[in-house]
C-alpha cells in the first residue's frame, strides 16, 4: 500500500473527482468558518477525542464540504465534527470539496460513482458510506441499492469506523483483514480487542479464532457474578452461653441465633450419652 500524507488520508482526490463535482483541495483550517446555520450546537467531547485519535493515526478518510464565503475564506457545508477533530489532531490543513450551491446532489453522485471502484480500502469504503448517510441523508437500503450490496453489508462496513484507532491503523496497513476487523467489533473491551488484534498480527490468528475469542469474552462478561459469602458476627453473649452449656453438659453445643430467634444443637456420641442428657433435663 502506498504511503499516505500524515493526517490527510489516502486517495481522497480519486474518491472525489473534481470534474463536474466541485473542486477538491487541501484548505488551511484557519481559513474555514463553521456554518452559522448548523443545527447541532453541541458535540460530544469523547467522540471528538476518538475521531481526533483516528485522524492522527490513519488520516482523514472523509473530506469536508465547503463553499466560498463572500467575505473571503470558506464556510462549512458539511463536516464540522471532522473539522473540529482535525484541529484537535494538530492538522494545519484539511481535505475538502469546494462546492457551489448550484451543484446540489453532485457530491452524492461522485461518491456513488467511485464506490464502484475496487481499489478502495475497507475504511475508505466505510467513510464514503458514512458520508452518504450523515450528509446526504441516504438510508442503508438506498446506498445498498445504488452500489449493489445488501443493507447488512453496508451496515457492517460502516461499523468498521467504530474500531479503536490502533486497530483501524492495522486494517488500513493490511495487517488485519476486514473479516478480522468485523470480528473484533464483537469485543466491547477496547484493551482486549487491541490485544487480540496484536495476536492476529503476531500469531496469524484466523477470523474463526477471533470470533471464538469474542464469543468467550462475551459469555464471561454476561456470567452472573458470584456474591462473596458474608459471615455474620455472632453476639458475644451467644458465644459465652454456648461455651457454658458445652461445659455443663460435657458435650459440644452449638447455638444458631438470628433476628431474636434460633436453635440449640446438642451433640451425643451414643444412646447412653443421649439418656444421660435426658436425665439432666428431666430427672
Amino acid at each position: 500500500m502506498s504511503q499516505r500524507k500524515a493526517g490527510l488520508g489516502r486517495g481522497l482526490e480519486a474518491l472525489i473527482p473534481t470534474s463536474g463535482h466541485g473542486e477538491f483541495a487541501h484548505i488551511p483550517l484557519a481559513d474555514i468558518s463553521p456554518n452559522p446555520g448548523q443545527p447541532r450546537a453541541r458535540f460530544d467531547d469523547e467522540a471528538l477525542a476518538a475521531l481526533a485519535e483516528s485522524i492522527a493515526t490513519i488520516g482523514l478518510l472523509q473530506p469536508i464540504v465547503v463553499t466560498e464565503s463572500a467575505e473571503g475564506g470558506y464556510v462549512l457545508v458539511a463536516g464540522e465534527r471532522r473539522w473540529r477533530a482535525a484541529k484537535r489532531a494538530g492538522l494545519s490543513e484539511i481535505p475538502a470539496v469546494i462546492r457551489t450551491v448550484e451543484e446540489g446532489g453532485s457530491l452524492t453522485e461522485a461518491l456513488i460513482e467511485n464506490l464502484q471502484r475496487e481499489d478502495l480500502t475497507p475504511l475508505e469504503e466505510a467513510a464514503a458510506y458514512q458520508q452518504l448517510l450523515s450528509e446526504q441523508s441516504m438510508t442503508h437500503e438506498e446506498i445498498g441499492a445504488k452500489v449493489g450490496k445488501s443493507r447488512s453489508a453496508i451496515t457492517n462496513t460502516v461499523r468498521l469506523l467504530q474500531l479503536p484507532a490502533t486497530i483501524q491503523g492495522m486494517l488500513e496497513r493490511g495487517e488485519v483483514s476486514a473479516g478480522h476487523a468485523r470480528a473484533l467489533l464483537g469485543i466491547d473491551d477496547r484493551a482486549y480487542a487491541e490485544h487480540i488484534a496484536t495476536r492476529i498480527v503476531e500469531e496469524g490468528w484466523s477470523v474463526r479464532q477471533v470470533e471464538e475469542a469474542a464469543r468467550l469474552r462475551k459469555e464471561l462478561e454476561q456470567a452472573p457474578a458470584v456474591k462473596p459469602r458474608v459471615e455474620r458476627i455472632r453476639p458475644v453473649e451467644i458465644i459465652e452461653l454456648e461455651q457454658r452449656l458445652t461445659e455443663q453438659l460435657g458435650t459440644r453445643v452449638k447455638i444458631t441465633y438470628r433476628d431474636q430467634k434460633g436453635r440449640v444443637e446438642i451433640n451425643f456420641a451414643s444412646l447412653d450419652d443421649l439418656e444421660q442428657l435426658y436425665r439432666r433435663f428431666f430427672a
